[in-house]
């Protein structure tokens, strides 16, 4: 009766039915989203595989014969179907463990520097505060306070002003501490000398040659730095390439050669400093802290020559992390070996810290 009554219907039924039991002319299953297709080779152009699309592509739709690339701010999601934005990497304070390890440090480090200022201050009038010009010791316990501190311009996102500061800035605060351990190192020496009879040293003898030598050898790294930024100063940049996924916020040094000539200098005055430290390393023990400088400039060249390499095989935060860990370690070197012994015996020795033992010592 249905095909009495509606022919076209009974025509159109058997159209379907022969329409689904054609055989499809495909001799693999459908590339999915993500994927695109193929050529095998074959003379069938039915017969392809599917690969999935290369790192930084995608592709929205099913049987794609290409995949697009992703612009340089955005990334694929896991599936390769759609181009999301890229997250941005630097030493971050809410989401990087190494960030707030750093400023736990910096906090503690500084603390301990204040303390031993403070600890000066009330023991300034003694031998052992005053040995090796007690001026020089202040202006060294401040610019190690200072390089501790310049530590927080490392974490956080870089922007153009803090890549300039954090630069430079550490450069001429160790450059000060530098300096002002080579000027304790050059009284250690004219003091010996000038205590034989008949010495042409004594009238070297006093403040004005040591802090002649920190004024000096300081504004030469000042000098190095404001040519520096005269002539290509630090700015932020971002890697766009570095890290897949990632949009990589750090600092360009500008000019390369004023970066290695600020650490070319510094290192230079920490080798004087190291040689000099010694060659009078066997003075007599009562007024020189010359053994002592001498393992703190051998710990603060250690640091900075092993950070280099390290430093140069690294890129994005941990090159920065790098960076950190040798001011960290060279500040914390500096004031432990040259402060931590003559805080020893204002604390724990006080009988030591009297000009009477101290003359006792000499006569013996």
């Amino acid at each position: 009766m249905r095909e009495e009554n509606c022919p076209l219907c009974f025509y159109l039924e058997t159209w379907f039915i022969l329409i689904l039991e054609i055989p499809q002319a495909r001799c693999n299953d459908p590339c999915l989203p993500g994927s695109r297709k193929v050529s095998t080779g074959e003379i069938h152009v039915c017969c392809y595989r599917c690969v999935i699309c290369s790192e930084g592509e995608v592709s929205n739709v099913i049987d794609s014969d290409i995949c697009y690339k992703c612009p340089d701010d955005q990334w694929p999601d896991e599936r390769k179907v759609k181009c999301i934005p890229k997250t941005y990497e630097y030493l971050s304070y809410d989401m990087d463990i190494m960030t707030q390890a750093f400023y736990i440090i910096v906090t503690f480090c500084s603390a301990v520097t204040v303390f031993i200022m403070t600890l000066f201050i009330i023991f300034r009038d003694t031998p052992i505060v005053k040995a090796n010009n007690q001026n020089v010791s202040f202006i060294l316990l401040t610019s190690i306070l200072l390089s501790f501190l310049c530590v927080f311009l490392f974490l956080g996102r870089p922007v153009d002003i803090t890549c300039m500061l954090r630069q430079i800035l550490y450069g001429i605060f160790f450059s000060i501490a530098v300096s002002s351990v080579l000027a304790k190192t050059i009284t250690v020496c004219i003091a010996f000398k000038a205590s034989k009879p008949g010495s042409v040293w004594r009238k070297w003898v006093g403040e004005k040659i040591s802090n002649s030598v920190v004024l000096i050898t300081s504004f030469v790294q000042v000098l190095i730095c404001v040519i520096w930024l005269s002539v290509s100063p630090p700015y932020q940049e971002y890697d766009l390439h570095f890290s897949p996924g990632k949009i990589v916020i750090q600092c360009n040094e500008g000019s390369v050669i004023g970066f290695y000539s600020m650490l070319g200098y510094m290192g230079f005055l920490a080798a004087v400093s190291f040689v000099l430290a010694f060659m009078v390393r066997t003075l007599p023990d009562s007024f020189n802290e010359a053994k002592y400088i001498t393992f703190s400039m051998l710990v603060f060249c250690s640091v900075w020559i092993a950070m280099i390499p390290a430093y140069l095989s690294t890129r994005g935060k941990y090159m920065v992390a790098v960076e950190i860990f040798a001011i960290l370690a060279s500040s914390a070197g500096l004031l432990g070996c040259i402060f931590f012994p003559k805080c020893y015996i204002i604390i724990i020795k006080p009988e030591r810290n009297t000009r009477k033992f101290i003359l006792n010592k000499i006569r013996l």
